[in-house]
């Protein structure tokens, strides 16, 4: 039989291994890069990244430059800004911008058109009013006369935006534009290239909250989290495993303000000039370009879920809708989020925000799924050792050796078993085995 020493020695031999599997699994994480941006953070992951002495260094030098870049020409913070600059002119000719500027304005009214105004970068004005811009947060609903007059500023069709040469153009003097809804997108699919042209194949770009991944991680697609509505940030939805493709999550739940029994979200329908009503909590959606799927989750979360459903559909998105009922929610999807549709999601979860992304909550799952087999493999061994231990005593009449030297197969005069002493210390076990002896 196996001695209580052996044992030991086995399952600390095995368990050492395990460790040191999962020790070198954790050891191949990929690289994370963090830092601010837009009002937000930014969060980069490299798997494998190349091997040059001064490579990340570099690349977060030059991830910073880029993002700047973005800032200093589409942000409405930043008065120097090309859209600043833009909406700040009286101006109703071509003002030129950089390609990226006219790019991304081009890209938001094509999407526009696409569904009937539902998204409108010109509604800066109500978004303001709305206490959701820049401003102070008055959280006070505005009269239906205020909002007929801010609606003679705003509207799609009052903007254009020319390619070449780069420029934009409003018809009306007071226009505003505001990327917010589709500008983090674009500063994602800006750094995913610019880790590519640096030699990174396999890498996992977030800017608040908006998602695109290129390549894998060592054979395993990246996890991207879709959080539960109303969990201040404490739980997930959905993991989704995506590869080569961009996700972005729009919901009422993260910014909204409420007087009495009304909830006022910072969505506006641009067509109402007022916070978007439909009952959706959230809206995922999976696209090639991180700015389309940030600019695609905004518009149909204006929509509902009819309609937004019928678009997708149309415009062969993969997307998921989450619809806040009295009784919780209820979801529907298409393409490959279809399979989380009607999901049960408790409509009672509560709590604070928590600091962790939903990105991460999802990449940390990775840990535990790996352990799982060695955990398994271990409880079976473990069950056969015991069993195999068992048999020896049944049928080879041994004792089995371990901390109570074999006191378990003893009994003293009056017919009673020592094993109970296995629970002492060793010395106390030692000396009743000393007394057995002598008798």
């Amino acid at each position: 039989m196996r001695t209580h020493s052996s044992v030991v020695a086995f399952f600390g031999s095995w368990f050492l291994a395990a460790y040191c599997w999962a020790a070198t699994a954790h050891a191949a994480d990929p690289l994370t890069l963090r830092g601010a941006t837009m009002g937000t953070t930014y969060m980069v992951k490299v798997h494998s990244p190349p091997e040059e002495a001064d490579w990340e260094s570099e690349t977060v030098a030059a991830i910073d430059r880029e993002l700047r870049s973005v800032n200093d020409q589409m942000s409405t913070y930043l008065k120097s800004s090309e859209l600043s600059q833009f909406n700040d002119s009286d101006s109703t000719e071509w003002f030129d911008v950089s390609a990226d500027t006219a790019g991304v304005v081009a890209a938001a009214l094509d999407l526009s058109e696409k569904t009937g105004g539902a998204f409108d970068v010109t509604v800066g004005p109500l978004v303001d009013r709305w206490s959701f811009g820049a401003g102070e947060r008055t959280n006070d609903v505005p009269s239906e006369d205020e909002l007929e007059e801010l609606k003679k500023s705003v509207g799609y069709q009052h903007l254009q935006s020319r390619l070449d040469p780069p420029a934009l153009k409003k018809d009306i003097a007071g226009l505003r534009v505001d990327l917010s809804s589709i500008a983090k997108g674009h500063g994602v699919d800006r750094i995913v290239e610019l880790l590519k042209r640096g030699g990174a194949e396999n890498v996992f770009v977030e800017v608040g909250g908006e998602v695109r991944v290129a390549g894998d991680k060592s054979g395993d697609s990246w996890k991207v989290g879709i959080q539960q509505p109303d969990a201040g940030g404490r739980e997930l939805l959905v993991a989704h495993k995506i590869r080569d493709a961009a996700m972005a999550t729009s919901g009422d739940y993260r910014n909204f303000f409420e007087v009495g029994d009304q909830r006022y979200s910072h969505t506006i329908d641009p067509r109402t000039a007022r916070p978007v009503t439909n009952g959706l909590a959230s809206v995922s959606v999976i696209t090639e370009t991180c700015m389309l799927a940030d600019g695609w989750a905004t518009a149909l979360n204006v929509v509902g879920q009819e309609e937004a459903m019928r678009l997708a559909r149309e415009n062969e998105l993969s997307v998921l809708v989450v619809q806040r009922l009295n009784s919780g929610f209820v979801s529907s999807g298409t393409g490959e989020l279809a399979e989380y549709a009607d999901a049960d999601v408790s409509a009672d979860v509560a709590g604070a925000d928590a600091a962790t992304t939903e990105a991460e909550k999802a990449e940390a799952k990775t840990f535990t799924q790996r352990m799982a087999p060695v955990l398994l493999m271990t409880g079976l061994t473990f069950g056969a050792v015991l069993l195999a231990m068992a048999v020896g005593v049944i049928f080879g009449r041994q004792a089995i050796s371990g901390s109570c030297g074999g006191l378990n197969a003893k009994v003293d005069e009056d017919g009673v078993s020592r094993c109970t002493m296995c629970s002492t210390p060793s010395e106390a076990c030692q000396e009743l085995r000393d007394k057995m002896v002598e008798k």
